[in-house]
């Protein structure tokens, strides 16, 4: 039996997103990326969170050097990540979609743009990974775990649990449909670059400037050497090791709830999953 609720380990995992260094980068890629891709925020949102479970999974499975070195470039890794949003910002002004062969893509087309929401969710994953509470938080109930199958456990539930709030605000948007609204599809300008003509919405704008905004804020606090760990980050890393352990006792005497969550948990998930490929969020 698991040492650690995986109830428990949800829970913790919706406390840390909440890290400041952790929903700094976290929630302004999200938000960017949904209205640079609109059409398809069910299956964003479930290629994003990906980007995140990648770069999370190998740390809660106990690649110690991984974390260490995560920890080390923490200041590194913020600047890079300012750098890519900066990027994307160009991108999503244009309505570039990647891969790189087929860049005169415009924003009118059909091609979904995986690849640019699987770096950011990749970057997300790394400046979670190098935020001590987050990353402390994750070793610890990974810790308690007595078999690396088990430690899987708690870290795929960790990792689901900072996505659930972006699944929900994804399935919220995408039933009632608040990123088709007229305004946002309304043509502003055309532009001409390298020979080649970009039509830029206004959704372009709006996610440009979520992305520029956050790219040079993360460089500007970086550069000021402001991005370290602060008492209220301290502070989020108790609270989630506080509510893992205290939701542990409260449950631990239910019968069988580890299964029943996971569970309703897989169901859930593969409902979610079932809307994005049945057409509904892509």
């Amino acid at each position: 039996m698991y040492q650690i609720s995986l109830l428990a380990a949800y829970l913790a995992g919706m406390v840390a997103l909440f890290a400041p260094c952790c929903i700094s980068y976290l929630l302004p890629a999200y938000l960017g990326n949904i209205f640079k891709e609109r059409k398809q925020v069910l299956f964003m949102t479930l290629i994003y969170s990906l980007g995140i479970l990648v770069v999370m999974l190998p740390v809660v499975l106990g690649a110690k050097t991984l974390a260490l070195l995560f920890f080390n470039l923490h200041d590194k890794t913020y600047f890079v990540g300012g750098l890519v949003m900066l990027a994307v910002a160009v991108l999503a002004f244009l309505g570039i979609k990647l891969p790189m062969p087929m860049l005169a893509m415009r924003q009118a087309g059909q091609r979904n743009d995986v690849w640019s929401t699987f770096v950011l969710g990749v970057f997300a994953g790394i400046t979670s990974a190098c935020c001590a509470p987050v990353l402390i938080g994750v070793l610890a109930l990974s810790s308690l775990s007595p078999t690396v199958l088990m430690s899987l456990g708690v870290g795929v539930v960790y990792v689901l649990g900072m996505v659930t709030p972006l699944y929900l605000a994804s399935l919220f948007i995408d039933q009632y449909n608040l990123l088709e609204k007229p305004v946002l599809k309304r043509k502003v300008t055309e532009l001409k670059v390298f020979g080649r003509h970009y039509i830029i919405f206004v959704s372009n704008i709006i996610a440009t400037i979520i992305f520029l905004i956050t790219g040079l804020l993360m460089l500007w606090l970086n550069a000021a050497g402001r991005l370290g760990m602060s008492t209220a980050e301290v502070a989020v890393a108790k609270s989630i090791n506080t509510v893992a352990l205290n939701v542990t006792d409260a449950v631990g005497a239910i019968p069988g709830i580890d299964i029943i969550f996971t569970v309703v948990g897989a169901f859930l998930l593969y409902k979610f999953v079932q809307r994005v490929f049945r057409g509904k969020g892509r």
